[in-house]
């Protein structure tokens, strides 16, 4: 097992999130780590949808916590469908191939699917989301 931190950054936004990813195997290309991240990430989707849902309460500090993002809820999950991972792999590659976003290792984007990769934990690993004018009015 191997843990990484992905960063997702989206175009038009300063916002960084940082995700953990935790991979079966060492990827050897971009093709592969790409691969590797959907796997668990649907893996964690599909964990959170199996769950047993106990009815959940909010403790005040979580309310006003939740009131300073926006939005309070108790974090139910109304969508029970699972995702499917060879469908969400096929979809990861080709939005990869249609340039919907980029792949960063430190400084060094990837911009071929088979570019040999050698990760380690130290690595800076990001992934840019490139439709920032989805939903513009023309």
């Amino acid at each position: 097992m191997k843990e990484l931190t992905v960063q997702l950054k989206r175009l038009g936004k300063k916002k960084v999130k940082k995700v953990p990813i935790t991979l079966d195997s060492t990827p050897k290309n971009l093709k592969e780590l790409i691969s590797a991240c959907v796997r668990s990430e649907v893996k964690r989707y599909n964990e959170k949808r199996e769950g047993v849902q106990v009815l959940s309460f909010l403790t005040p500090t979580e309310i006003q916590e939740q009131g300073e993002k926006g939005k309070i809820g108790f974090g139910d999950e109304a969508n029970t469908t699972l995702a499917n991972e060879n469908t969400a792999i096929e979809n990861a590659l080709l939005a990869f191939k249609d340039g919907l976003f980029l792949v960063f290792i430190d400084a060094n984007e990837i911009t071929d699917i088979d570019t040999q990769i050698n990760l380690s934990s130290e690595n800076e690993l990001t992934f840019i989301r490139m439709t920032f004018l989805s939903g513009a009015y023309w």
